[in-house]
């Protein structure tokens, strides 16, 4: 079953320096679905430190559960986030929502 298009939650404003969780979760999709993150359209590695990116964010994705946990955001970080939901039978991909640092 192609997954329906997930609810992403992301916060519209985050101080620099603090923390901030970005959800994205659908229920629909057999089997389960696994979830990445864009940032203004450009894929987010599920990898902070393999990024090929010149990008010092520190950030931990969970592509099982699609939660995209930043540890400390910096300026750079602000954009705007989707997020797709992918199985063996299709994909969704939510709205994106900016998230202003």
């Amino acid at each position: 079953v192609k997954p329906m298009t997930p609810r992403c939650s992301v916060p519209k404003a985050v101080p620099v320096g603090k923390s901030a969780s970005l959800h994205c979760h659908e229920n629909e999709g057999f089997p389960k679905s696994t979830y990445s993150w864009y940032r203004n359209s450009e894929p987010l590695s599920p990898d902070s430190k393999s990024s090929l990116k010149p990008h010092n964010s520190s950030y931990t994705l969970n592509p099982a559960t699609g939660t995209l946990v930043f540890h400390a955001v910096h300026k750079g970080d602000t954009g705007r986030y989707s997020c797709i939901a992918t199985n063996d039978a299709g994909f969704a991909k939510c709205e994106e929502q900016e998230m202003e640092v």
